[in-house]
């Protein structure tokens, strides 16, 4: 021990550079060991949860029951917000140690220093402050979670990250929306729970209405009770009846509760059969003012057209015919 001190005050001048050398590369491994707990904490929850519902891609558990999904969304979500508070609290002590370390003299003016500056910025920081609060409040009771679909007010889309300041959000155009925590007032989530897929089908004002509830009931049914879709379809589709009534049309409205990420799929499968089933009974549907999503209905679709996984239909090659020998050709000038 006696021989270390002696060896440290042999430094001289080189003490304060080594010092802060020092504090630079415990910073690093402090972090790096605290980034690696954080991980292997994040890694173990979602492994445990695909292993006790026997998946083992993190897609598959859209068809698992909800509770799955938000574990699994939820954790990464808190993961990533807990390793930027770790490496900005790692990275504001060392600084703060660097320059005490540097200018030990400086404590007292530093101290005063602070205070100015803080007295300062302190409502300006109030925001900064507010953002970090909102954030962690936000993953805690999880209003949401990376790959939840919501509408915060500034910007509607997927969630693709959550930051101690910044929530990411990509549109259905792709543009990617950097909200502050702090500004964001409500959280319209629809990526818990359940989704209703509601279509309303234009009809020719002197169609026989009973008869086009029956097709219509009857279409939405069949796809219902059909395996690949009825593991996304929660309850038995219901018509509600007439929605409006005009000159040109009659709207039916038909509504089928389904998962979250499944709404958008069974609203188009339900629409084409639809379209064809009315084909066949001769009735053909008036023309109307074209549909521009907005909203909830431009951000469920965000992740394009995912239909049910089917097996591969089985591939049988035809042979094919046997070709003629050729007929060598006689050299020039034979007879």
């Amino acid at each position: 021990m006696d021989g270390l001190v002696a060896w440290w005050e042999s430094l001289g001048a080189w003490q304060v550079p080594l010092r802060v050398l020092l504090i630079i590369v415990g910073a690093i491994v402090i972090r790096l060991i605290l980034q690696f707990v954080i991980n292997r904490a994040v890694r173990g929850i979602v492994t445990g949860v695909k292993k006790k519902q026997g998946i083992d891609d993190t897609q598959a558990l859209v068809a698992t029951p909800l509770a799955a999904v938000r574990v699994v969304q939820r954790t990464r979500t808190l993961g990533g917000v807990l390793s930027g508070v770790v490496t900005t609290a790692i990275v504001i002590v060392a600084v703060l140690l660097v320059i005490s370390t540097t200018f030990p003299n400086a404590a007292g003016a530093f101290s005063l220093i602070t205070a100015a500056i803080g007295a300062g910025l302190g409502f300006g920081a109030q925001n900064i402050v507010k953002d970090v609060l909102n954030g962690l409040f936000m993953v805690i009771e999880d209003q949401l979670g990376v790959g939840d679909v919501v509408d915060l007010g500034p910007a509607t889309g997927v969630v693709e990250s959550v930051g101690i300041r910044i929530t990411d959000i990509r549109d259905v155009n792709g543009t990617l929306w950097h909200v502050r925590n702090g500004e964001i007032v409500r959280i319209g989530n629809i990526s818990q729970g359940w989704a209703r897929a509601i279509i309303d089908l234009a009809v020719p004002y002197e169609s026989d209405i009973d008869e086009v509830e029956a097709l219509i009931l009857t279409t939405a049914l069949e796809l219902a009770d059909e395996p690949k879709w009825k593991r996304l379809i929660l309850e038995k589709p219901e018509v509600w009846g007439i929605e409006s009534i005009s000159a040109e049309a009659i709207v039916i409205r038909l509504v089928v509760k389904t998962r979250t990420s499944a709404k958008d799929d069974v609203a188009r499968e339900l629409r084409a059969r639809l379209k064809r089933t009315l084909d066949t009974a001769g009735i053909r549907l008036p023309a109307l003012n074209s549909i521009v999503l907005t909203g909830f209905e431009g951000a469920g679709s965000i992740r394009g057209a995912r239909p049910p996984k089917t097996s591969p239909l089985p591939v049988v090659e035809q042979p094919r015919p046997a070709r003629a020998p050729k007929t060598p050709k006689s050299p020039k000038g034979a007879s």
